[in-house]
């Protein structure tokens, strides 16, 4: 039975524990709502490295390529705020 506080790990370690406790991976998931897909994903870091394992450590980073100049961006978002209704508009139908 694994053990945690983590409040990211929580959820996860609770289908890992219940599939254990029910002996059926399948009634596990469909009871949690999770993907048979999703729990080896999670089985698969705690068998390596144990329940800490299981926090999300492949996080992006960012593409910074996608980023316009920071003088740009906060151009563009105090216009935004100035101007609330110069959003968008509706197609002309």
């Amino acid at each position: 039975m694994l053990h945690t506080n983590k409040p990211i790990i929580k959820p996860k370690a609770g289908l890992l524990n219940l599939a254990q406790e029910l002996n059926n991976v399948s009634k596990a998931c469909k009871v949690m709502g999770v993907s048979r897909d999703k729990f080896y994903r999670y089985q698969e870091p705690v068998a390596e490295g144990g329940v800490h394992a299981l926090i999300d450590k492949s996080r992006r980073a960012p593409n910074l390529k996608n980023r316009v100049d920071e003088t740009i961006e906060k151009a563009v978002i105090d216009y935004a705020i100035e101007y609330p209704a110069h959003g968008q508009h509706p197609p002309h139908q």
